[in-house]
């Protein structure tokens, strides 16, 4: 194709645009790609690994927990009997408050997070993603508290903000690994309750089976617990501290927020 320019003809073809509108460094990520794949399904398959980590988080927070303020973050089981021993003798000991601090602040956690799932579809990516940040965020909170705040010479028995603070955040977002748990159908892995676990586990009539998925599950889950728990209070004895253990506790929710950002979809 020639083209005149008031120098002369010049000579052109139709790969000179497309040439200029190439990046110099290659092609660029599209956005639009990484906003589809974030809009999609998480596949549920092999996805109760990511569920079975989170009992260790659940064995570190309420082992440190206990060890330093006499309460449980998680397993409400233990609160709810401290909660009504603690209304049978109001003025033996102040875990009965912590307890119940904890049991509400778990039950209005469920009702946020499951709201969150419900609305916005339950195992959508970034769904997962930003619930698991979450969490992170509340544990990322109460680390700091219990880092740069007051401290206590008895804290088991006090109940003060720099107490019941760190312990309504953490009781808050434990919660969302049960409902991830509900979304992702594997109902028995909520990580906070075992009792049901053990009674499934040794009722099972194939629990010597080659192959049982089910079965692994629910011996994997205990396990893991019992190792988060007795590293929670190794750390919460430690020069580490409480405050460590939330800081581990936290980096472990951002590894499994990313993998959720990573985890393959569902097949369409």
């Amino acid at each position: 194709m020639a083209s005149s320019n008031g120098y002369g003809t010049l000579r052109t073809t139709g790969n000179i645009n497309s040439d200029e509108e190439q990046p110099l460094l290659g092609s660029r990520p599209s956005k639009a790609g990484w906003k589809k794949n974030l809009m999609v399904d998480v596949r549920r398959d092999w996805a109760d690994l990511i569920l079975l980590g989170c009992y260790i988080i659940t064995g570190l927070l309420d082992s440190a927990s206990i060890s330093t303020w006499g309460s449980f973050v998680s397993m409400q089981t233990g609160n709810t009997v401290y909660f009504g021993l603690g209304l049978a003798a109001p003025y033996e000991s102040t875990r009965w408050i912590k307890s119940g601090t904890s049991l509400g602040c778990f039950c209005v956690g469920s009702v946020f997070f499951s709201s969150f799932h419900r609305h916005f579809s339950p195992k959508r990516r970034w769904v997962l993603c930003v619930s698991f940040l979450m969490q992170m965020a509340f544990i990322i909170v109460a680390a700091a508290i219990v880092t740069f705040g007051p401290q206590t010479a008895d804290a088991k028995e006090a109940i003060g903000w720099p107490e019941l603070v760190p312990i309504a955040l953490v009781a808050f977002q434990s919660c969302g690994q049960a409902v991830t748990s509900r979304a992702l159908k594997y109902n028995a892995l909520t990580s906070v309750v075992l009792t049901s676990i053990y009674c499934d586990l040794f009722s099972d009539a194939n629990i010597l089976a080659l192959h049982n998925a089910e079965r692994n599950r629910r011996v994997g889950a205990p396990v893991l617990l019992l190792i988060g728990a007795v590293l929670g209070g190794l750390l919460a004895r430690s020069s580490v501290g409480t405050a460590g253990v939330l800081w581990i506790a936290a980096a472990l929710k951002l590894l499994a927020a990313a993998s959720w950002a990573f985890w393959p979809a569902e097949k369409e």
